[in-house]
């Protein structure tokens, strides 16, 4: 949790918060199919529906008050991986600092399966 001061008072924002901003704005991304989350049972990574983006996101938080983001996505066939990382990369950190005022140290894109047909 990061807590931030202002004139007015004090806004705490938890990591549910983070985790949530951070798997919007990487599913709405072009070429990214949706989170990903690694199955116990077998090993395999499954594609997460929109209820639990928030679940491919682990946010560490920092003694600066800064977040480095961890995201797991699957991508769609045939996109450009440099790309598509770039660009949720770009996005991430512009929507977190837009909606929370937090600073992104680092986003960290694993591209964990691509998604055929």
């Amino acid at each position: 949790m990061i807590r931030h001061e202002t004139e007015n008072g004090s806004v705490n924002v938890s990591t549910g918060v983070y985790t949530e901003i951070v798997g919007t704005a990487a599913t709405n991304c072009f070429g990214v199919k949706g989170m990903a989350a690694r199955s116990v049972k077998d090993g395999v990574y499954h594609l997460l529906r929109k209820e639990s983006v928030a679940k491919g996101v682990h946010v560490e938080f920092h003694e600066d008050n800064t977040i480095s983001i961890d995201l797991h996505i699957i991508v769609d066939n045939g996109v450009n991986l440099n790309a598509v990382g770039a660009s949720i990369i770009s996005e991430v950190r512009y929507v977190v600092t837009q909606c929370t005022g937090t600073e992104v140290r680092a986003v960290n894109v694993y591209i964990d399966s691509m998604a055929i047909g």
